[in-house]
């Protein structure tokens, strides 16, 4: 226990530091097997959690992260995500899809509506005994959308990380799966604020003003915020140099748009994303390198801290029996739901069995995006410990899967369509 704010801010610290070697120690195992960091951070928080350490007499997970120092990592831990997500609001750019429009439409809506439909479905079933979390009920509308709303999700950055290390950038499958995830997660965050709407809102009163909040707040992203972000960017760049000023004042803008979209009702990662989007196109390379890549590395910093607090909440032991099987049901209709998904629009669209396959496999990729979308669910009260716990481990399955799973063999060329630039440097988080 924490005796006073001196001892809590030491605790924090010595946590982070904590979380930061355990990190450092497992990502380059995992790297052996072709795993993503997210992999080994995750796993990092789980082994340190009750579901191994905590097997251990004397507390240890306890010791090592006392309760209260777990709010100071949390705190940390959110000031990397809301980076994150406004990096991957600006990496969003819809106009590059336009070559394929038809194509990666299809994929990316097929992927979402099956993934959805089946995890609604599952999540009916579920609800029953998933219904209470910390003595308040929860409904089962608000259970079945965020259930549906995770299945449906496709990590951008993984997968852009394991397109990479297959060398697809400039192959149909490559361009298609990143174009399609684009979408997809634009379109899932769309639902998960509809969601959260739903979750949050006490009647339709409320829903009401949420939702006119939400559009007013966008309006004024696009008619006022984005312009000033032009000219304030205009003004300073000079001779290809860009101010260091500008720095500080973008990351101002991003935690005052996160606390903005709280206010209205939403979580703070709306803001963060939707600041992403209405950040200027324009000097994309300059503008990555002088505020980017300083953002990137300290997301490299501090997600760690997420994936590994997010591991600590996870605890295995606590399934049972029951829990297993659900386990299996939630891991089996997460992949069956991206599979078909993907794959049978990539089919339909002509092309052949083995890159609609790979495109399958590719949008069943989950990773970061998923966790943040969890953590919101427990902030929103719609999921139960047992739950998260499935959920992570789910997350943690199909980004696994998805690396090994696309065949390695060479693939077509992209026939002179739009491609997706696709850098390692550009990947936010690289996660």
């Amino acid at each position: 226990m924490a005796g006073n704010s001196a001892d809590l801010v030491v605790e924090t610290v010595a946590g982070v530091a904590v979380i930061l070697t355990a990190g450092s120690l497992l990502v380059p195992l995992l790297r052996r097997v072709k795993q993503p960091p997210v992999i080994a951070e995750i796993l990092a928080g789980i082994l340190l959690g009750p579901s191994l350490l905590g097997l251990l007499p004397g507390d240890l997970p306890g010791l090592l992260f006392p309760e209260e120092a777990r709010f100071g990592l949390s705190s940390i831990a959110q000031v990397g995500i809301l980076l994150f997500m406004f990096l991957v609001g600006w990496e969003v750019d819809l106009r590059q899809i336009r070559a394929r429009r038809n194509t990666v439409l299809s994929i990316s809506l097929s992927a979402i509506v099956v993934s959805f439909g089946a995890g609604a479905a599952l999540a009916a079933w579920l609800h029953s005994r998933h219904d209470s979390v910390d003595g308040h009920h929860v409904g089962q509308l608000s259970f079945v959308l965020f259930i549906g709303t995770a299945m449906s999700i496709t990590a951008f950055p993984v997968l852009a990380r394991i397109i990479l290390e297959h060398r697809l950038q400039h192959t149909r499958v490559g361009i298609l799966a990143l174009a399609s995830a684009a979408v997809d997660d634009v379109l899932a965050w769309c639902i998960l604020a509809f969601v959260s709407v739903v979750a949050a809102s006490s009647g339709s009163g409320q829903v009401v003003t949420v939702v006119v909040g939400s559009l007013v707040y966008l309006a004024v992203l696009a008619v006022v915020v984005r312009p000033l972000l032009r000219r304030l960017i205009d003004r300073m760049t000079r001779n290809d140099v860009v101010s260091p000023r500008l720095l500080p004042i973008i990351a101002a803008g991003v935690f005052v748009s996160g606390y903005a979209t709280h206010e209205i009702g939403l979580d703070a990662i709306f803001g963060a994303f939707a600041f992403g989007l209405a950040m200027p196109r324009g000097s994309m390379k300059l503008l990555k390198s002088q505020v980017g890549v300083p953002f990137e590395q300290v997301t490299t910093l501090l997600l760690p801290v997420f994936f590994i607090t997010t591991g600590l909440a996870v605890d295995v032991t606590g399934l049972g029996g029951t829990g297993l099987l659900e386990l299996l049901a939630i891991v089996a209709v997460a992949c069956f739901g991206k599979l078909a998904g993907g794959t049978g629009a990539a089919r339909l669209s002509g092309m052949g069995w083995r890159e609609s396959w790979s495109i399958g496999v590719l949008m069943n990729t989950r990773g970061l995006t998923e966790l943040i979308i969890l953590n919101a669910g427990v902030r929103m009260g719609v999921l139960d410990n047992q739950m998260f716990t499935m959920m992570v481990l789910m997350a943690l399955v199909t980004t696994a899967l998805a690396g090994p799973l696309v065949p390695r063999k060479s693939y077509a060329r992209s026939d002179g369509d739009a491609e997706l630039p696709l850098a390692e440097e550009a990947l936010p988080g690289a996660k």
